[in-house]
């Protein structure tokens, strides 16, 4: 068989941190199913809902590939690993990361250790919890420094507040981020500079690398940094929202396209990404990429990063989806 013949987009509805929009998920999952099914396969849609992984199960059994867009199981984004170490127990062949790519890309410190191990650039930083804020080696951290959520995507948690530029600011929005949230936090230096998003298709030496994207700060005001917050991405009546527009990439020269392809491929085959993801760096004054974020399995509706670079490729969206599950078919298939 050169292609699978039957294919369940699978996609779950509950999650943890971020308010999910059930409508939507659903939506992207039913683009997905039609654009494989106007490439030819035959498609459908399937829920994972709360524990019910063994009623669900069957179905995907009888699939010769599962399109995974499982983002948690059980209400609780943690076990998206768990998840595909069942479909992998059950030998049920699925796209994108594996248990050990997804549980390396969770856990943001785990992350960063294996990049720095890897020597892959990525700015230095600092776990903390309740009981490590009042460490006094923070003092002497060459400020400004950014705050994140340890193991949250989708900029949960990200306000103007997470550039930090003093100790002060930094215990102080460190401590409401792990009392809301009650988990740690990452601190890492802040890398003032250009965003760059790079989605990353194949597997291999050498993942193909779609035309690059930036984040277009122009309409940002002064006053705010040049960041992408949670309501840069979800609220449109945010000034945040105008002020940072994803656009192909400008003005840059061919060595620095090199060196940011470069460094996120480093990352890539670091953390053990296989068949789709983005990497996303920021390019400081002297040139140099810093890796800020790696996301297996990242978004691919139509209206995401992933599918607007496809699209500056000259791919549609079908063909997109279909190069995905196709890349995912022939590494199972090898």
């Amino acid at each position: 068989m050169d292609r699978p013949s039957k294919i369940v987009v699978l996609y779950n509805l509950e999650g943890e941190g971020a308010a999910i929009d059930a409508a939507s998920v659903a939506d992207a999952a039913s683009a997905i199913a039609a654009a494989l099914n106007a490439s030819g396969f035959h498609a459908t849609t399937a829920t994972l809902r709360g524990t019910d992984v063994f009623e669900v199960l069957p179905t995907l059994r009888g699939a010769d590939l599962v399109f995974n867009l499982c983002e948690a199981m059980a209400g609780d984004s943690r076990n998206e690993p768990t998840f595909v170490g069942l479909l992998d127990l059950f030998g049920i062949a699925y796209t994108g990361a594996d248990l050990l790519g997804l549980a390396s890309c969770l856990y943001k410190q785990r992350a960063k250790d294996i990049l720095i191990g890897r020597a892959v650039s990525t700015p230095p930083y600092r776990l903390l919890d309740a009981d490590t804020l009042d460490d006094p080696s923070l003092d002497a951290l060459d400020y400004p420094w950014f705050v994140k959520l340890v193991h949250e995507d989708a900029s949960v948690g990200i306000t103007e507040a997470n550039v930090v530029r003093s100790v002060l600011e930094l215990r102080l929005r460190a401590r409401e981020l792990i009392t809301q949230y009650e988990q740690p936090v990452i601190a890492e230096r802040y890398i003032e500079g250009r965003e760059i998003n790079v989605t990353l298709i194949g597997n291999g030496a050498h993942p193909r690398v779609l035309p690059l994207h930036e984040i277009d700060f122009a309409a940002m005001p002064a006053d705010r940094p040049r960041i992408v917050s949670y309501a840069a991405k979800w609220d449109e009546a945010h000034v945040d929202y105008e002020g940072t527009k994803p656009v192909p990439l400008r003005d840059a020269s061919p060595a620095m396209v090199e060196a940011v392809e470069r460094v996120a491929r480093a990352a890539w085959h670091a953390l053990g990404l296989r068949d789709y993801g983005r990497v996303d760096l920021r390019v400081d004054a002297a040139g140099v990429p810093w890796v800020i974020d790696v996301n297996p399995n990242c978004d691919i509706s139509p209206d995401a990063g992933v599918a607007r670079s496809a699209k500056v490729a000259g791919m549609t969206y079908p063909q997109l989806i279909a190069l995905i599950a196709m890349t995912a078919w022939q590494r199972i298939k090898t």
